[in-house]
């Protein structure tokens, strides 16, 4: 982890700040280096390099957009489960059944085949069509993780801060909320890194992203071996710098409750 490089004298924020900050721009660099190194391998990577670094951005930036969807549906779906009324619990209930008991890819393909059917104008692009099914999918598993940080919250400091006059707004943002949150970020940092890799199955539908770049050289060299390496590589490079960034955002929060 980044955060071992720094100078030990340095406070906890400092090396969080500074190990985001690397992991950031390592990222950028990655991504904006990864086809002029590519370059240099021979066929048929060296002249698709363009290829895998495009396909990488687009698998990056689809992870990026799905991802801030789940976390807005997460958190509504979240509010709604712990909700005093009935019907609100039910619908983020049924909401979460659905998504979680059905494969990834049907939703993939729901979205962007069957929904246009039952909402007509609803013809999204297949770019579109894949990150909101994959928000859809994450922001679920989500709703879980987010519930499970305000159920952890104890119910004394609740009505602690009841007795003492604060509205229930204040009482859930300024005490609920920032407590479930720090308690809900690893599972959802580990839902972010999952999701990905998830993201792959965006191919299925069209997207040009790094499975779908990898698969359609391996098809017409019909060298699997070289291509489909350079696939995992370049998932293990990106899912390796997400991560850095999670440990710094985990790190910055004291997540492990180690203030030092």
């Amino acid at each position: 982890m980044l955060t071992a490089i720094w100078p030990t004298q340095w406070s906890r924020q400092q090396r969080s700040n500074a190990t985001l900050v690397s992991a950031l721009v390592l990222m950028v660099l990655a991504l904006s280096l990864l086809g002029w190194a590519l370059s240099f391998l021979p066929e048929p990577i060296g002249n698709n390099a363009q290829a895998f670094s495009e396909g990488a951005r687009t698998t990056l930036w689809l992870t990026l957009v799905s991802g801030a969807v789940g976390i807005v549906l997460g958190t509504a779906a979240a509010l709604a489960r712990t909700a005093r009324f009935i019907g609100l619990r039910w619908v983020a209930g049924f909401y979460i059944w659905v998504i979680r008991g059905t494969p990834l890819l049907v939703q993939i393909l729901f979205v962007y085949f069957a929904l246009p059917v039952l909402v007509p104008g609803a013809n999204l692009p297949d770019f579109a069509a894949a990150a909101v099914a994959l928000g859809l999918n994450v922001g679920a598993y989500n709703a879980e993780a987010i519930r499970a940080g305000l159920l952890a919250v104890p119910r004394g400091q609740t009505e602690a801060a009841r007795a003492l006059g604060l509205s229930r707004t204040y009482v859930f943002f300024d005490v609920v909320f920032p407590q479930a949150f720090k308690i809900s970020l690893p599972p959802l940092v580990s839902n972010f890194v999952a999701l990905l890799k998830d993201s792959s199955l965006a191919y299925a539908i069209g997207v040009v992203e790094l499975t779908n770049v990898g698969n359609r050289i391996q098809s017409a060299t019909f060298q699997p071996i070289a291509t489909l390496t350079t696939v995992a590589v370049t998932y293990l490079l990106l899912t390796t710098l997400v991560t850095q960034v999670s440990n710094a955002i985990e790190h910055r929060f004291d997540v492990e409750g180690r203030v030092k």
